[in-house]
């Protein structure tokens, strides 16, 4: 298989193994639904309600609630926060990504510990460390300054269809399921992008991803 790059090999499997795990831990229950469709009126969806926005067809925002829903988006791009029983998610914040306040330690170096581990996440479930180096969840909410309030249509698609930034930046990072949402059909982006549209901006400046350590230096051949 052709790589892009040296980690690009760990891409395909990563994300499905993080995005099943959230699946199993997942707070959240999902509304089922036939394919194509949204939800019948009436059925709960954990995924706040689209707000009216000009220029946002309020039918198309709601197919794109369900889609963010049963896509678990929030799963990693809404903080967790301790609550009465446990982490849940911080809907205040919500797909606002990874806190800007949360500034985080240095991730396990050089390895992990022996067995086979090989990805580490902070408590929020917004930071994730492996072989690509440190990556955190984006902020989606259309906040003009932090977050994808500036995009339009076509940055929001040729960012998933290409797996880059913008469609033409840096590669987008594990545990992000690039690979499986790029299968989206056009209808189906676009109902998730009206979504992003309809929600409350939060201003929150997620940082940049971090490359890995470098690898120790080889011992100097003996004389």
């Amino acid at each position: 298989m052709k790589t892009t790059s040296p980690n690009r090999r760990f891409a395909p499997s990563l994300p499905l193994a993080a995005t099943l795990a959230l699946l199993a831990a997942s707070p959240f229950v999902f509304a089922d639904g036939p394919a194509g469709a949204a939800p019948a009126p009436g059925d709960e969806l954990p995924a706040p309600a689209p707000l009216p926005v000009e220029g946002v067809d309020p039918a198309e925002a709601e197919r794109g609630r369900y889609l963010v829903t049963v896509s678990v988006c929030s799963d990693c791009h809404t903080p967790l926060k301790m609550g009465e029983h446990g982490p849940e998610p911080d809907m205040s914040r919500f797909l606002a990504g990874h806190p800007q306040e949360l500034v985080m330690p240095p991730a396990p170096a050089p390895a992990l510990p022996e067995g086979p581990w090989q990805v580490v996440s902070s408590g929020t479930v917004t930071a994730w460390n492996g072989p690509w180096g440190t990556s955190f969840t984006a902020n989606l909410t259309p906040d003009e300054d932090t977050g994808l309030g500036l995009w339009t249509w076509e940055n929001f698609r040729d960012t998933i269809r290409s797996g880059r930034h913008l469609g033409r930046g840096r590669e987008i990072l594990p545990p992000m399921p690039v690979g499986m949402f790029r299968h989206f059909t056009d209808a189906d982006l676009k109902a998730i992008y009206a979504y992003l549209r309809s929600i409350p901006p939060v201003s929150n400046r997620v940082p940049e991803p971090l490359p890995p350590p470098a690898a120790p230096a080889a011992p100097a051949a003996a004389d």
